[in-house]
Order: structure tokens, then C-alpha cells, then sequence
């Protein structure tokens, strides 16, 4: 039997400022801290409730333009709401013709984010 990949463990995003990126992915999109924290080098963060950590911080020198991170939400107009509420500028909802409504903003370093959810 060939090995196969089971699941993606984490994806790890370079940071500049960790206590900056703890408190969006934490304290803005909601991720719970499972290692690490504001004054750490690497921090490990899942949604609430998950089995294994989503997304790792790890400070050094920030690679954008690399791709994007999706996270599927529970209403997208609602989340892009709660965003501008918090002082981001993230793109206009909309629909998309593979059957999802989504938007696309950028993290405190610049990685891109899409929120999503299937129509």
C-alpha cells in the first residue's frame, strides 16, 4: 500500500510583530492559543474546539504574496461586519460561480485571508 497524506497538520505564517498577529488571529478572528503567546518567538493557534492547531506564528522575516489562508465562516456578511467594526478595510463581500460568497482582506503582516462559505 502506497502512503497517502492524511490531513494538513498547521500552515506557519513568518510574522514581524507576534504580539500585533496574536491579538488579530486571537483576539479579532477568535483562535484560541494553544502554545505560545504576545511576548513568544512561535505560537500555535486552532478554532475553538478543533482537534490539532491551525495556524503556527513564528517570528522572523514576513513572506507575503505566497498564496492565501481560506477559513470557512458561519456568515460571511456578518464577519466582514464584525472586521470593519475592529478597524480593517477588508474587500466587499460577493459571490463567486464555484458556489461560494467569500471576501479576501490582509492580516497585521500582509498575508492574505479569504472568509468564506458555500452558497
Amino acid at each position: 500500500m502506497q502512503p497517502s497524506i492524511e490531513k494538513v497538520s498547521a500552515i506557519t505564517l513568518k510574522i514581524a510583530d507576534m504580539e500585533k498577529s496574536v491579538h488579530f488571529y486571537q483576539g479579532v478572528l477568535g483562535l484560541e492559543v494553544l502554545y505560545g503567546g504576545p511576548e513568544a518567538g512561535f505560537t500555535s493557534l486552532r478554532i475553538p474546539d478543533a482537534d490539532f492547531p491551525f495556524i503556527n506564528l513564528q517570528l522572523g522575516r514576513q513572506a507575503v504574496d505566497w498564496g492565501r489562508v481560506i477559513f470557512h465562516v458561519s456568515d460571511v456578511d456578518a464577519f466582514w461586519v464584525h472586521l470593519k467594526q475592529n478597524g480593517f478595510e477588508p474587500d466587499r463581500p460577493q459571490d463567486a460561480p464555484w458556489g461560494e460568497r467569500y471576501f479576501h482582506m490582509r492580516d497585521p503582516d500582509g498575508h492574505e485571508l479569504s472568509f468564506a462559505r458555500p452558497l
